[in-house]
């Protein structure tokens, strides 16, 4: 480990190689662009995002470095990936839940991504980080989906109708076409109808739920994107079938499924190291001794590969989206990519 006075002299002897360099190579720079939120959503699909994801779950697995700086109830992360051969991302963002109910409504989440050459260390892009966590934490979510739930899934209860909830339904869509009917709880009814409004191009029926109960009991994916640091779903209440994808939980103080959710179901998560002791869907019950490591299955570096997820239409599967910053760099080559074929 490096400390103390050699850290410093560090420090000078790269700026200094940095200058040189800089010096001696100009004109052959990578050109950087800027693509705003209007800029990723114009090129984007689900397509791109999965095909991008299955291809980056086939490198080798991440270098991650994350900083979260905590001013209850508002928080900065900061979350860095580096994957051999697709380069950096450093994505910074500002998340304060308050934002929503302000008089108008202002983000909750606001920031964005840097991507450097894999190669070089050139910086090639500066990405809006609400569009790329959109694609993202969705993508990730469908992924899981698509190799999780059942093919012949019917109804998708949506829980939260926060800035996740439309990309989250719209992903899961994408992989499981035959769903013939979304349900949306949210503790704010008019929340839930906002969303509605948003969804009349669907095709399907959009229902608005009261009874949280009710609605996943009766349903065959449970997409629940919310800040709770209660658990909302109850284990008793989920079907012999059901999918469970946990979406909202970033913190170890965050929780939106019972311990008897996890007992109960086949345990998937997105990334082993970005989860497992770092999200309180996973580690409570881990702390609490109600599951111990083995019976979280494995992650997405496994399901790609051909790892099975689910071995009969009974079984109940969950699987915990972490969001690390692996997958934001995914995405951003999936957006750079897709830009330059627009």
């Amino acid at each position: 480990m490096v400390t103390g006075d050699c850290f410093s002299r560090l420090l000078d002897e790269i700026a200094v190689a940095a200058y040189r360099s800089c010096d001696k190579c100009q004109g052959a720079n990578l050109i950087m662009q800027f693509l705003d939120k209007a800029a990723v959503n114009a090129a984007m699909t689900w397509g791109h995002v999965l095909d991008a994801m299955k291809a980056g779950h086939r490198r080798p697995q991440p270098r991650l470095g994350d900083t979260l700086l905590l001013r209850d109830p508002d928080c900065m992360l900061v979350r860095t990936a580096w994957i051999d051969g697709l380069g950096i991302a450093v994505k910074a963002a500002a998340i304060f839940p308050g934002n929503a109910s302000m008089n108008p409504p202002v983000p909750s989440i606001q920031g964005y991504a840097m991507v450097y050459d894999d190669k070089t260390g050139g910086v090639e892009a500066i990405i809006d980080a609400v569009s790329l966590t959109s694609w993202k934490t969705a993508g990730d979510s469908a992924l899981g989906s698509s190799m999780l739930s059942r093919t012949d899934a019917k109804s998708l209860a949506m829980v939260g109708a926060g800035a996740m909830a439309e990309p989250l339904i719209r992903a899961h869509l994408s992989v499981r076409p035959a769903l013939d009917n979304v349900t949306i709880w949210n503790r704010s009814r008019p929340r839930a109808e906002e969303l509605a409004s948003k969804l009349t191009d669907l095709g399907r029926p959009v229902i608005i739920a009261d009874d949280l109960e009710r609605t996943v009991r009766a349903a065959d994916i449970i997409s629940v994107a919310t800040m709770s640091l209660e658990p909302l779903i109850m284990g008793r209440w989920l079907k012999d079938g059901a999918h469970l994808d946990l979406v909202g939980a970033y913190r170890l103080d965050m929780h939106e499924a019972d311990g008897e959710a996890v007992k109960r179901a086949r345990v998937w998560v997105d990334y082993r190291g970005t989860t497992i002791d770092h999200i309180g869907d996973i580690a409570t019950p881990l702390k609490q001794g109600v599951i111990t490591r083995d019976h979280i299955l494995g992650d997405l570096y496994d399901l790609v590969p051909g790892a099975v997820g689910r071995s009969n239409d009974r079984d109940i599967t969950l699987f915990k989206n972490g969001g690390g910053a692996h997958l934001d760099l995914m995405t951003c080559r999936a957006i750079l990519a897709a830009v330059v074929k627009a």
